[in-house]
């Protein structure tokens, strides 16, 4: 995974739209000045490595700093904390997917029925997560920030405008709460590597379960 990928082109964002808070990268904030972005890209370059070499456990903010030779202070100060980390070198991938559903061909995009466009959401979010599974795992927050981090938030309220859309009258904030449950990386790491499931089976899964909790009439 490389630190020095570009930001994914920010859409044009239709206004009823969720809209993620990204961490954002050196090349999207001008006025970060040029040696803090030089340390921020060497600090994602490090963590990178560290990624590759040892693993998402390999990557605490003690290591990154003595591998990118700066202090942990500085770490500390440009991601926060050990989390704020994790999600900023996932923050690519986060940026290319909020890009194809804000702005992207449907059925992912705009421009599809609600209920394709959420079966679409869920094989993209799947295949996201597989890919880089042990990080998402490693980058998930503590309990009480969980549910309020802002690229679950975005998750979250995107599934639930399309519910909305699918199913008027229905709880859409709960019931998107219950879809994005099936999505939880903890869940998919049990599914796929501890039970075996092909990625297969949990998309043809997601689709079931989207068809029944999208259906307007109660089964006779």
């Amino acid at each position: 995974m490389s630190a020095s990928l570009p930001p994914f082109p920010r859409p044009q964002e239709p206004t009823d739209e969720p809209v993620l808070l990204e961490l954002g990268s050196g090349a999207d904030e001008p006025c970060l000045r040029a040696d803090a972005a030089r340390n921020r890209a060497r600090l994602l370059e490090a963590a990178a490595r560290l990624v590759a070499e040892h693993g998402a456990a390999g990557v605490t903010m003690e290591a990154v700093a003595a591998a990118a030779s700066v202090g942990k202070g500085t770490v500390f100060r440009r991601f926060g904390d050990r989390t704020g980390l994790l999600m900023a070198l996932l923050d690519h991938s986060a940026q290319q997917l909020q890009g194809a559903l804000l702005g992207g061909p449907p059925p992912l995009g705009p421009g599809a029925p609600p209920v394709e466009r959420l079966q679409a959401f869920g094989t993209a979010v799947l295949r996201q997560y597989v890919d880089h599974l042990e990080l998402q795992l490693a980058a998930q927050p503590e309990p009480t920030r969980r549910f309020s981090f802002p690229p679950q938030r975005f998750l979250t309220g995107h599934v639930t405008l399309l519910l909305r859309q699918a199913v008027p009258g229905a709880d859409a904030p709960l019931l998107a709460q219950v879809l994005m449950g099936y999505l939880d990386p903890a869940l998919i790491h049990h599914l796929t590597e501890e039970c075996g499931m092909p990625l297969e089976r949990l998309e043809a899964g997601w689709t079931d379960l989207v068809t029944r909790v999208t259906r307007t009439e109660l089964p006779r």
